[in-house]
């Protein structure tokens, strides 16, 4: 027995329009300085668990690691990018009023915009965590990637508002890994030590 459609014959389940594919969860490392882990957790909480804009990656320390002595800033890179940025493509630099001075996010840094043969670099976002309002210094390899006219890698911004934002802004720095890699600036050394803090005027 055939089926009877009062819209002129058609079927209108055929018709409606086919839902857009839901929006991709990147793997995201997460850089910050440890005195700011309450903020940092609930950004994560709020972004990763509750809206699961994105996957959160190794949130660390590298103190208990025996490449921090290394002199060999390869080998150093090398043994971040395996144990801590492991299958990330972007990486979040939730920035406080010291982080600047914190050698650990230089190292970070330098080795999510490392670039060769067998990998991509990392994308890169900042934002400025609500303690440091309403402006931080950046740590100077994300200031070397930023600028106000957006003609750099890095995005640096304040938290949206918006799930909706928060993905624009996740899918910007993916895709800069491929169309705005050429503008990464990445040569300067990596930091020895912790920065004496330009806010705190000592080092933390």
């Amino acid at each position: 027995m055939g089926h009877y459609y009062p819209s002129g014959g058609r079927n209108p389940f055929l018709e409606r329009p086919v839902p857009a594919p839901p929006p991709p969860v990147r793997n995201i490392f997460i850089s910050s300085f440890h005195e700011n882990r309450r903020e940092v957790d609930a950004f994560i909480y709020h972004w990763a668990t509750l809206q699961r804009v994105f996957n959160p990656k190794a949130l660390c320390s590298f103190d208990n690691d025996d490449f921090i002595d290394s002199s060999d800033p390869e080998y150093v890179m090398g043994q971040i990018r395996k144990k801590y940025l492991l299958d990330s493509t972007i990486t979040m630099v939730l920035i406080g009023t010291c982080t600047h001075s914190r050698r650990y996010v230089d190292w970070e840094l330098k080795s999510s915009l490392r670039r060769g043969e067998n990998y991509t670099p990392n994308g890169l976002v900042g934002f400025l965590l609500p303690s440091a309002l309403p402006q931080a210094i950046l740590p100077d390899r994300f200031a070397a990637n930023w600028r106000q006219d957006r003609n750099c890698y890095a995005s640096y911004r304040y938290i949206p508002d918006k799930t909706e934002e928060m993905r624009r802004i996740i899918e910007d720095a993916q895709s800069a890994r491929l169309t705005r890699a050429h503008l990464i600036q990445n040569d300067a050394q990596m930091m020895k030590y912790n920065g004496v803090c330009k806010v705190c005027r000592f080092t933390h």
